[in-house]
């Protein structure tokens, strides 16, 4: 099982929609028996709240469900449980290692570092621009299934 968290602020805008997004490629790809995929958020301020409503319109003009997504803060257990985590935003990082430690294991990594630009993901909460994150979080999730599955068949 292949394990993956995503990982943004709050947890309502741009780590579920990673989330919601990589678990349909893994579904087309039949892969969902495979994988198990989740986000989290690394500051509290909207500990259970629903995906943010311009966030989940955006998965379902693409056919993308996230229903029942509250969003949660991520924990230290998480790095032992997840193989990647997977940031939206360079500063992110420390944020995490506040919460999980020192990345000793090489776990965590930028979304758009697994695309040909990259950098942070654009946040939607104040851009107000879902299309450009839509973008950058599918061509992340893309760039990260390939690099998994690609890791995966040099080491079987």
């Amino acid at each position: 099982m292949i394990k993956i968290l995503f990982v943004c602020m709050g947890n309502i805008c741009r780590s579920p929609m990673a989330e919601f997004v990589m678990k349909e490629k893994v579904k087309k790809a039949g892969l969902a028996d495979e994988f198990e995929i989740a986000s989290a958020a690394i500051e509290d301020y909207n500990i259970g709240d629903p995906v943010y409503p311009p966030a989940k319109a955006k998965l379902a003009e693409h056919g993308i469900s996230c229903s029942g997504k509250k969003s949660q803060l991520l924990v230290k257990e998480d790095y032992a449980k997840y193989d990647y985590i997977i940031t939206m935003e360079n500063w992110h990082i420390d944020g995490i290692q506040k919460i999980c430690g020192n990345d000793d294991e090489n776990k965590i990594s930028l979304m758009l570092d697994y695309t040909d630009e990259p950098g942070n993901v654009a946040d939607p909460w104040y851009t107000r621009d879902f299309e450009t994150t839509w973008n950058q979080v599918n061509a992340g999730c893309d760039g990260l299934l390939k690099a998994i599955m690609s890791h995966v068949s040099s080491h079987r």
